[in-house]
């Protein structure tokens, strides 16, 4: 269920990304209504995913889920060009794996280090 959960989350925070960017700084009342409802159902169904789910791999998977269709999304509808989102999105998804990567090696050897 914490996986399923965590998809859909993933699904809404591409809603509030793009909801965010059309609400020309909060000066359009829909979609700053529809942000900040795709927020909080992101943020709490996140927070429900992480009661089962490890924090790193919950939020690396949330994070892609998001930015993957944010990108997606922008290419079809023509607010992005496709060179701009492809380097975008590989950017967010390679700092997102280098970045849980590096953490866990970095608890690990903390780890090692205090045992030995």
């Amino acid at each position: 269920m914490a996986w399923l959960v965590l998809v859909v989350s993933g699904v809404f925070e591409a809603v509030w990304a793009t909801a965010l960017g059309r609400s020309a700084g909060f000066t359009r009342l829909a979609p700053s209504i529809v942000f900040v409802v795709a927020l909080v159902l992101s943020m709490v169904g996140l927070a429900y995913a992480m009661r089962d789910l490890p924090v790193g791999t919950a939020y690396a998977v949330w994070v892609g889920i998001g930015a993957s269709i944010t990108v997606v999304y922008a290419m079809v509808t023509g607010t992005e060009h496709l060179l701009l989102a492809l380097l975008t999105r590989q950017g967010t998804t390679s700092s997102t794996v280098l970045g849980r990567h590096g953490l866990t090696r970095s608890a690990v050897a903390t780890d090692v280090a205090r045992f030995a």
